[in-house]
C-alpha cells in the first residue's frame, strides 16, 4: 500500500508587500485565483490524499468557496511557524508537503522530487544555486557571502510526518524562516532537492506581471573542424580523442549551436554577431563564458531559458557515456533543472564529412520565454 500523502497550503499571510486589493492569494493569476492554480498544481498530480491549509480567519470562507469541500481549512497563526504548527495538528499523512499558497508555478517534477526524497532521507527541499553574489547587510558593515554553495529555498518542503512534528514540538515558541529550518533545528541534517527558476514566491506587484509568459522557439547549427593537436570540448566537457575541433574559441560545436538556438528564439542575430571571429578578445575563449554573456544580453531583454535540446552528429568519438555530464553541466549554466536539458547523439553511417570523421555539426533548439 502506498504512503499517504498530506499537503499543507500555508496561506495566512498579509500579502502587504504586493499591494493587491486583497490577500494576493485571491488575487486573480490568468483567470483562475491563485490559491485554487496552487492547488491545482498538486491535485492534478494524483498523488496527494490529504488537503489542508492554514488561513486567516477573515480569508478562510472566500478560500472554502474556492476550493473543493474535502480540503479541510485550520487558523493560520501570527506567524507562518504557528500556521504551518496548527495545521500539522491535523496532519494523518506519512508523508507531508508544506507549501506557500502564493507559489502558484511550481511543477510536478519537484512534487515528485521531495516526496521521493523526503521517503528516502527524511525530507526534501526545493531550491536552485544562487546566480548572483549575496551580500548580507543588517550590521554596520556589509558582509559578502558570495555564491558558490549558496542556495535560495524554495517550497515545496517535504518530510516524514513523524520527524516535522517532533520537530515543530522541540521548536517551541521561537519564529523561524520555513520550515526546513524547523527540521535543521532539530536534526541537524536537510536535504535539498532541485527547484525551479520559474517557482517564484509572488511577492511584489512587478512578479503578478511576470504570470503573463510568452514563449517562443529558436534553432541553432554549427559545424566544425576535427583536427590533430586540439582539444575535443562538447557542452563545456573535455572528451578524450585523438582529434579535437577547430575554431577561434575552443570550438565547443555543442554549446555554440545552443547559444545560436537561444539567440533565434529572442530575435537576437546569432554569435558571429556577438563574439566575431575578427576579434582577438575570443580568441581561445571558453564557450561556457559566452553562453553566460548570451544569458547576460537575452535577460536584458525579459527572456530566459524555459529548456534546450540538440542532436551532435559525429563519427567518432563515441559519446554515449558522457552525455549525462554534458547535460548536468548545462543544465547548471543555463540555470535549469537537468530535465530541461535533451542531449542526442548519432553517427551519419559513414556518410559526408561527419562520416569521414573530418568534423562535427550539431543541430540544437532552445525554448524561452518572456
Amino acid at each position: 500500500m502506498k504512503d499517504k500523502i498530506t499537503l499543507i497550503l500555508a496561506a495566512g499571510g498579509s500579502g502587504e508587500r504586493a499591494k493587491q486589493k486583497q490577500n494576493k492569494i485571491l488575487t486573480d493569476i490568468g483567470g483562475t485565483v491563485c490559491i485554487k492554480k496552487t492547488f491545482d498544481a498538486f491535485y492534478s498530480t494524483g498523488l496527494i490524499e490529504e488537503y489542508i491549509v492554514a488561513a486567516k480567519n477573515e480569508d478562510a470562507e472566500e478560500i472554502k468557496a474556492i476550493l473543493p469541500p474535502f480540503v479541510k481549512i485550520v487558523n493560520g497563526g501570527k506567524t507562518r511557524t504557528d500556521s504551518v504548527k496548527n495545521a500539522l495538528y491535523e496532519t494523518t499523512g506519512i508523508i507531508v508537503l508544506i507549501h506557500d499558497a502564493a507559489r502558484p508555478f511550481v511543477d510536478e517534477r519537484i512534487i515528485k522530487d521531495c516526496i521521493e526524497s523526503a521517503k528516502t532521507n527524511g525530507s526534501g527541499i526545493a531550491a536552485i544555486p544562487s546566480r548572483d553574489t549575496v551580500v548580507k547587510n543588517d550590521g554596520d558593515i556589509p558582509e559578502y557571502l558570495g555564491k558558490s554553495g549558496l542556495y535560495l529555498i524554495q517550497t515545496p518542503q517535504a518530510f516524514r510526518t513523524k520527524e516535522i512534528k517532533i520537530a515543530y514540538k522541540n521548536a517551541g515558541d521561537k519564529s523561524f524562516n520555513d520550515d526546513g529550518e524547523v527540521y535543521l533545528n532539530c536534526f541537524n541534517k536537510l536535504n535539498l532537492v532541485a527547484g525551479d527558476k520559474n517557482n517564484i514566491k509572488l511577492t511584489y506587484p512587478e512578479d503578478f506581471t511576470r504570470t503573463e509568459k510568452e514563449t517562443r522557439f529558436g534553432t541553432g547549427f554549427d559545424c566544425h573542424k576535427l583536427v590533430e593537436n586540439r582539444k575535443l570540448i562538447l557542452g563545456g566537457i573535455e572528451i578524450l580523442h585523438d582529434k579535437g575541433l577547430l575554431g577561434h574559441s575552443d570550438a565547443d560545436v555543442l554549446t555554440h549551436a545552443i547559444m545560436d538556438a537561444i539567440l533565434s528564439a529572442c530575435s537576437m542575430r546569432d554569435i558571429g554577431f556577438w563574439f566575431p571571429d575578427s576579434d582577438e578578445k575570443y580568441k581561445g575563449a571558453n564557450s561556457m563564458k559566452l553562453l553566460s554573456e548570451v544569458l547576460r544580453i537575452v535577460g536584458e531583454k525579459g527572456f530566459t531559458v524555459e529548456s534546450v535540446s540538440a542532436v551532435i552528429m559525429a563519427e567518432k568519438p563515441k559519446l554515449l557515456k558522457h552525455i549525462p555530464a554534458i547535460c548536468e553541466n548545462l543544465a547548471a549554466a543555463l540555470n535549469v533543472a537537468p530535465d530541461k536539458v535533451g542531449i542526442s547523439a548519432t553517427t551519419l553511417e559513414g556518410l559526408g564529412f561527419v562520416g569521414r570523421e573530418e568534423g562535427i555539426c550539431v543541430h540544437a533548439n532552445a525554448v524561452v520565454v518572456k
